[in-house]
């Protein structure tokens, strides 16, 4: 009965978590985009590529002892198809980080309620340049998170700063053509909220497609064991 009890409140502190990571990475992120456009480019591009990547980092340092401070639902699926998260962790993960964004993207729509999108990802040419622009943009973040975690969790120094900084380089050269969302609960909250659906399959598929793929190339190129069973993080 005791170690039931101490299953659950793990459980419930790590999706938790994941709620609450999601949550401060859509509102700093798209709240960083909203504000630029408000007061006329204040923050600048550089500014909102910086704020995401910040956020991130200092996200990884806060949780990532607790869910792995995962705060992407491409990085779950990475991490289980990469055999370092049991399967019954992907759904309630993906949930929590998708009411996470959606509560962010609501309590921004209060804050901007004239803001026809606030952050939401649109591709700014081809759909298919987008596309493919996320799917390398995912399967770079994914291949430096599986290089740099350990089992299914984002913690350390060293992992903060390396996935902070690919995150901020990502959204500075790729932001102005797809919004290098490179994440479905980021791309989806304000989607949702704004009525922005019309591309809103892009950044639902092809980060996960990108994420899955990098898992692959890791196996190609790290250690033996890499990704397997013998790095698979347990329920408890």
């Amino acid at each position: 009965m005791r170690e039931n009890r101490y299953a659950g409140r793990n459980m419930a502190r790590r999706l938790l978590a994941e709620c609450f990571g999601t949550f401060a990475l859509v509102f700093a992120g798209t709240g960083a985009i909203t504000i630029n456009e408000v007061s006329g480019g204040v923050v600048s591009h550089v500014g909102v590529a910086l704020t995401f990547g910040l956020v991130v980092l200092a996200t990884i340092y806060a949780i990532g002892n607790v869910s792995g401070a995962h705060i992407n639902p491409a990085v779950t699926l990475g991490f289980w198809f990469a055999g370092r998260l049991e399967r019954g962790w992907v759904l309630p993960y993906i949930l929590s980080q998708c009411l996470g964004g959606l509560l962010a993207s609501g309590i921004l729509r209060l804050l901007f309620s004239g803001h026809l999108t606030l952050g939401a990802t649109r591709p700014a040419g081809p759909v298919l340049q987008s596309f493919v622009l996320e799917i390398i943009l995912a399967w770079f973040l994914m291949f430096v998170i599986l290089s740099v975690s350990s089992g299914s969790k984002e913690e350390g120094l060293m992992a903060g700063v390396a996935i902070g900084s690919v995150i901020a380089l990502e959204a500075l050269f790729a932001g102005p053509i797809s919004g290098a969302s490179m994440n479905p609960a980021r791309s989806l909250a304000p989607a949702l909220v704004t009525g922005q659906l019309s591309h809103l399959w892009i950044y639902l598929t092809a980060p996960v497609l990108g994420a899955l793929a990098a898992v692959v190339a890791c196996r190609c190129v790290q250690d033996e064991g890499c990704c397997g069973p013998t790095r698979k993080e347990t329920a408890c």
